[in-house]
């Protein structure tokens, strides 16, 4: 049993696919298919179904995959305390990002990071938080940034900041001429939403506990972006409700829709969470330390009112 064996073990796992194993490990299939097949034959086991379509672990295929992981962690881990012993962080750090936070956090923070650790190469995916929960559980990121609580098992969340959410309000609405929103003027029908799958979506969900009826609009649309949905509210199909961050990055002529809600003020819990309490550690300390020193000091301090993230 070799390690490299069990890498590709793990990746077998991690794509279902032989070929997609092979080309994430950047070797031809045959290799890697014939390393699996001497494992099994050493082990004298099927690790994988391959009459499933995608392939499965075997039922002991699962945990010997399991071991493995632990294997391939620790011996990282070798690694990772002689570079901290070092004083040396470099490398490469998986970071993923909900889609709601990249474009208003990450640029925030990115340079400030780049040029503390020039050595570490910062590789950021935007991902839906049910993707980020899958690929921390495999392994496949080292930690990422989104909306908590999670309530997920064997999840590390380490909190960053508090965002409040911000109304943006477009010319002849209904609550155009109110300084301020309260919770109880939200209307759930009148709100232009994000498409399912989106945490964001679910905590407007929440905070107007009630689903949207059909029909109740000129159009029916959710949209993946805020941008959209910012545009179509202008149009008259709506208002829609944003984070601070992404509110305060709006151009100026946008930003006289802007209005906040009223106390008790909703707001989402920022995270960055990890799977691996000791792997790349101080990495992860470095970002939440970056990230927090990037944000406005309000976010820091002002925790209003969670709102749950998690679907109802």
């Amino acid at each position: 049993m070799t390690f490299t064996q069990l890498q590709y073990l793990i990746a077998v796992d991690n794509h279902r696919h032989f070929a997609r194993a092979a080309e994430a490990c950047f070797v031809t299939q045959p290799t890697l298919s014939m390393q699996i097949q001497k494992l099994e034959e050493e082990l004298g086991i099927l690790l994988f179904d391959r009459s499933k379509h995608p392939v499965r672990p075997t039922a002991i295929g699962e945990q010997i995959i399991k071991q493995a992981r632990t294997v391939v962690h620790e011996t990282e881990r070798i690694h990772q305390i002689l570079q901290e012993s070092k004083n040396q962080l470099e490398g490469i750090f998986k970071l993923g990002i909900i889609p709601t936070m990249a474009s208003s956090l990450v640029p925030r923070f990115i340079s400030r990071f780049h040029s503390k650790y020039p050595k570490i190469q910062l590789q950021i995916q935007e991902l839906q938080t049910q993707q980020i929960i899958e690929m921390l559980r495999r392994d496949e990121l080292d930690a990422a940034v989104l909306a908590t609580p999670l309530e997920e098992k064997g999840i590390i969340e380490k909190q960053l900041f508090y965002e409040p959410f911000m109304a943006f309000i477009p010319e002849n609405h209904r609550l155009s001429k109110e300084a301020f929103i309260t919770n109880s003027e939200l209307d759930i029908n009148d709100i232009l939403l994000l498409n399912e799958g989106h945490c964001f979506r679910n905590s407007i969900l929440n905070l107007c506990n009630k689903l949207p009826s059909k029909g109740q609009r000129p159009i029916e649309l959710e949209s993946g972006n805020f941008e959209t949905l910012i545009r179509l509210s202008k149009k008259g199909f709506g208002m829609t409700l944003i984070p601070y961050l992404h509110a305060i990055d709006l151009p100026k002529e946008d930003q006289k829709y802007i209005k906040p809600i009223a106390e008790p003020k909703p707001s989402r819990e920022v995270s960055i969470v990890y799977t691996r309490a000791e792997l790349k550690i101080k990495v992860i300390e470095e970002l939440h330390n970056i990230i927090r020193d990037s944000v406005p000091e309000k976010l820091l301090k002002e925790k209003n009112e969670v709102i749950s993230p998690l679907a109802s």
